[in-house]
């Protein structure tokens, strides 16, 4: 493995290859993770999303996501992770649109396909940054910039493949997550959504689970703890204060929800990731 270490001896940024034993046991990390698949095939876990993937691809997490990969043949992987104190992809979200493109989206697979010549630019990429890991008076300048290299050029792919599949659209699918989007807060039962898209529950169901990889009752309930992260992330409020705002009856209760989902309790999710500085940024 190779690292770049604080000088408080916390890990800012690794690079490793990991073997398909490891990635088959479901695991989380306080890191952004990024599994770069050189050969192989499966089916990549992240929390309740299940993902089918052929090599070469690109498989994104976020901290505390449940990952791992399961009908796994012939895996070679390259692990990338790094801490959001080393590189905050709110922060440069301008300069690599990675937010919401490859990390936090609940509508989109966590995954970027590559073509071989795409994946030669990665190996590449990770070569060098291997190699700038090993000097013996390392900096953190040259390793973030070739880490905002291979998630720019991830971005631009993800973007691209996008584009491309606009005949793949289903209109009412989409529709429902602009609906989610608008009404998180306050409807959370698949049957409000069936109602106002004018369909049967049942269909609803099927077209959902088709097109997302994921049942209505599982994008609902991703949609509202994907805010908890980001505000317990993203501001100082207090818990309290934050179940407030997602309209739990209190903040117990939130807190037995959100542990359900992510196996952590806020403040143990909070304590995890730490507080990133755009919290202070956003402050009038």
């Amino acid at each position: 493995m190779q690292e770049l270490i604080s000088p408080s001896g916390e890990q800012l940024l690794s690079v490793k290859e990991a073997t398909q034993k490891e990635l088959s046991i479901p695991a989380q990390s306080i890191m952004y993770t990024v599994l770069f698949i050189k050969e192989g095939k499966g089916l990549y876990h992240a929390d309740f999303g299940v993902f089918p993937f052929t090599a070469p691809a690109l498989l994104f997490s976020t901290p505390l996501q449940v990952i791992y990969l399961e009908k796994a043949e012939s895996v070679k992987c390259t692990q990338l992770q790094f801490h959001g104190d080393f590189y905050c992809i709110e922060l440069h979200r301008t300069e690599v649109r990675c937010n919401g493109l490859l990390f936090n989206n609940i509508y989109i697979d966590p995954i970027v396909a590559l073509t071989e010549k795409e994946a030669k630019i990665f190996e590449s990429v990770i070569s060098d940054l291997k190699e700038e890991l090993n000097h013996k008076t390392l900096s953190d300048i040259v390793p973030r910039a070739y880490l905002q290299l291979f998630l720019a050029k991830s971005s631009s792919i993800k973007m691209n493949a996008i584009s491309n599949k606009h005949n793949e659209r289903d209109e009412l699918m989409e529709r429902f997550s602009q609906l989610l989007e608008e009404h998180y807060l306050s409807l959370r039962k698949p049957a409000d959504y069936a109602e106002l898209l004018s369909m049967s529950r049942d269909n609803f169901t099927r077209r959902c689970t088709r097109y997302f990889r994921k049942s209505p009752s599982q994008l609902i309930q991703e949609r509202l703890i994907l805010e908890a992260k980001k505000q317990l992330h993203l501001t100082r409020q207090s818990i309290k204060e934050i179940a407030y705002n997602l309209r739990f009856q209190d903040e117990f209760y939130f807190s037995r929800v959100f542990k359900k989902f992510t196996k952590v309790s806020p403040q143990g999710f909070r304590d995890k990731t730490g507080i990133s500085i755009v919290a202070d940024m956003s402050k009038d």
